[in-house]
């Protein structure tokens, strides 16, 4: 699993260059967790929940995990020793008595060692299904991190959406109350009824009201914020949809889709480790062979010996002829039908990448028709907004008028604003349904957790019970061309 099968994930299409040092990582893991470093765009958000997600650094456990999978596997192919010792009391009785009879304790210890030499092609496939199954969970991760990451643009546009509507309140009620003195100030001389103060009083409360809901809603939002990035949001600038990472066209984001989506490509190594697994429940029908070598001492055996020692070494050939009942036919069966299965979860995958695709491509289309409407009807409802208003002068037009105009202007802004964090959210949708949704392709931070580091440690470690369980554990990537692949298979 080197850096070729990197480049077919798609994960790491990119080189790794040396390695940070200890001291380096703990300073960009307290930068980036310091409550005193808040994002002020939405790449900096990107980076900060990339290093702060709980749920990304379980996943890297996961994933850890698998890789010591590979380490057990490879375990086939090594000997084993064990040593054992004995001590032994015994007292020998006879009758009528004779020299034999006496009490004699002997002790002695063996050191056997086993080394296989054929097993079937068992540990090679089992070798080969663990290395399957280290991709599939690359995948995995590759999963979640777009998951994370589109958390984050989702809260970082919740966020500003919410600010902007708190404004958009906040003006909408000090219009109001000037509507309500001026109207109060015309009553006094006359010149309106009671109704109209009323409908003024009645605005303004309506309008304090939604004021009140708007900032509610963006306390839950910043809530979330910080939830997803680990820090609360401040200073947040408006953003823009990311063009550069998305395709031109549908059908080229559906052709991207299909063979970059982790779920796609996850599926692929699935059904890889399934073909390994068959091959290697099989190897337990064909023979096996392995060398015995024992070396052993005895001590006191008897009263007439003092020493034994004695060494072997045997050649043991193994022939199965019908065992345990036909168990493991039943399991070449059993692990036959469950290749089949992941055959078929291939095709899910990439019909479920299909129409994640077209979904998230026409969710765009349509809210970028929607906001350049939003802005069409916001200059329609200004422009409508001082025409009453210079009507309402003349005695042409009437207080409800206006406060009607001004209410259809409010809610045109409100939903511009919402159809801006909608573009936002679908164009980076877009980016994750077609897999490139990582670190490494925004550019967000230029210090990315590698797997391959972990998997290199472990994959042929003989011995040890220390763990790498470091998540600061990440290397600087270079983002290099993009490696087209069809079935990225070993």
């Amino acid at each position: 699993m080197g850096s070729k099968a990197t480049q077919l994930l798609g994960y790491g299409r990119s080189r790794v260059l040396p390695r940070l040092s200890a001291c380096a990582l703990s300073v960009a893991a307290l930068v980036a967790l310091s409550p005193a470093v808040f994002a002020e765009n939405l790449v900096e958000t990107l980076s900060q929940a990339y290093h702060y997600s709980p749920q990304l650094d379980a996943e890297r456990a996961r994933l850890r995990a698998t890789d010591e999978d590979v380490a057990r596997a490879n375990s086939g192919y090594r000997p084993s020793i064990n040593a054992t010792a004995d001590i032994t009391y015994q007292h020998t009785k006879v009758k009528p008595p004779i020299i034999g009879n006496d009490d004699n304790t002997s002790k002695g210890y063996a050191v056997q060692l086993v080394q296989p030499i054929f097993r079937g092609f068992r540990v090679t496939n089992a070798v080969n299904a663990a290395e399957a199954n280290v991709r599939a969970g690359r995948e995995n991760l590759r999963l979640v991190e777009q998951q994370v990451l589109l958390d984050a643009v989702t809260a970082y546009g919740d966020v500003v959406r919410d600010q902007a509507i708190v404004r958009l309140r906040e003006s909408n009620l000090n219009f109001l109350t000037a509507e309500l003195r001026a109207t109060q100030d015309r009553f006094s001389v006359g010149e309106v009824t009671k109704t109209d103060v009323a409908q003024a009083e009645a605005r303004r409360a309506l309008g304090q009201s939604d004021l009140d809901l708007a900032r509610a809603n963006l306390k839950s939002s910043r809530a979330g914020y910080q939830q997803v990035v680990g820090s609360p949001p401040r200073n947040l600038s408006d953003p823009s949809p990311n063009i550069k990472l998305l395709p031109r066209s549908l059908d080229e984001a559906i052709g991207i889709g299909t063979q970059e989506n982790p779920q796609v490509v996850g599926s692929l190594y699935l059904e890889q480790a399934a073909r390994f697994t068959v091959d290697q429940i099989r190897g337990e029908l064909l023979p096996e062979a392995q060398i015995e070598a024992t070396w052993q001492e005895d001590f006191d055996s008897s009263e007439f010996v003092d020493k034994t020692q004695s060494a072997s070494v045997v050649g043991r050939l193994n022939v199965p002829i019908y065992s345990d009942g036909g168990e493991v036919y039943a399991r070449v069966r059993q692990s036959k039908h469950a290749h089949i299965a992941r055959l078929q979860e291939i095709e899910q995958a990439r019909a479920a990448a299909q129409s994640q695709v077209a979904q998230a491509w026409s969710q765009l289309q349509g809210f970028r028709a929607k906001r350049e409407s939003d802005k069409a009807q916001i200059d329609a409802n200004r422009t409508a907004l001082d025409g009453v208003r210079e009507e309402e002068k003349v005695g042409q037009r009437t207080l409800l008028d206006v406060l009607n105009a001004q209410q259809e202007l409010l809610q045109s802004q409100v939903q511009l604003e919402t159809t801006k964090r909608d573009v936002i959210v679908a164009s980076y949708s877009v980016i994750a349904a077609i897999g490139r949704l990582n670190i490494a392709e925004l550019g967000a931070s230029d210090v990315a957790y590698d797997p391959e580091v972990h998997y290199q440690e472990v994959r042929r470690k003989w011995w040890g019970l220390d763990i790498t369980h470091d998540d600061g554990r990440r290397e600087r990537l270079e983002i290099e061309p993009r490696v087209e692949v069809e079935r990225p298979l070993k």
